[in-house]
């Protein structure tokens, strides 16, 4: 579809400031979206049509009163992307209480609060797409994220519920994995580790930006109104 095809709609996607969400919003916000983004800092970059929310995913005041405002001034969400997410790599016995609750606060809390809401929003019009972030550390067993792999765990058991939930209101509910993509989420991981990691894949490289769109755009698509509650991983895992 050509960029005036998207004026209208709103997409909404979470952890903008850099990364993979980064990317997300520059390329929708390309084609013509009306793109709603957010992080805990001030975006560096304003594209057109482009409008960011500094606020914690799991505060749920301000994810609320930020809502409010999304109804007030655009009154739908197409799509939500749930990509915000915190990964650190501890053995289980080295991992200290904090760092177990930021991830599950931004991971699972933050997916959950984002879903919620949005879901109200588009359930008044009878329409959404809610697409979520796994992760293929989850079904590769990777070691060193435990609690990493256990928040993305229960994203996709999220996503899977709320497909159920959420689909007599024509709204999907779907998740991507990614393969490692070379963003600050990887870059404290020894290369040996890595390695190993996409060794692992059946397909052994890295994981593009693209590939990840790739998978949105066609969860986003109108003929993927039958298409729910999986979670589709990358490379081959």
């Amino acid at each position: 579809m050509n960029k005036a095809g998207h004026v209208n709609e709103v997409l909404l996607i979470t952890g903008t400031r850099k990364g993979i969400g980064y990317y997300l919003a520059e390329y929708y916000a390309s084609l013509g979206y009306k793109v709603i983004g957010c992080s805990r800092g001030p975006a560096d970059t304003e594209l057109p049509g482009y409008r960011h929310y500094c606020l914690d995913v799991a505060d749920e005041a301000k994810v609320k009163q930020m809502f409010a405002e999304i109804a007030r001034d655009y009154g739908r969400i197409d799509v939500l992307v749930n990509n915000a997410g915190i990964a650190s790599m501890n053995h289980v016995l080295l991992t200290p209480m904090k760092t177990v609750q930021n991830i599950l606060n931004t991971n699972v809390i933050g997916t959950f609060l984002f879903c919620r809401e949005a879901g109200k929003l588009m359930s008044k019009r009878g329409y959404g797409r809610i697409i979520n972030f796994a992760t293929v550390a989850a079904p590769l067993k990777l070691e060193g994220e435990a609690v990493y792999a256990a928040s993305k765990a229960a994203v996709a058991s999220l996503t899977e519920v709320l497909a159920r939930e959420l689909a007599e209101f024509g709204i999907t509910v779907n998740a991507v994995g990614p393969t490692p993509v070379k963003t600050d989420l990887i870059r404290s991981v020894p290369q040996a580790k890595m390695e190993a990691l996409l060794n692992r894949q059946a397909i052994k490289r890295f994981g593009e930006f693209q590939d990840i769109a790739n998978v949105i755009d066609f969860l986003m698509k109108p003929e993927s109104d039958f298409v729910t509650g999986q979670v589709l991983y990358l490379g081959g895992v």
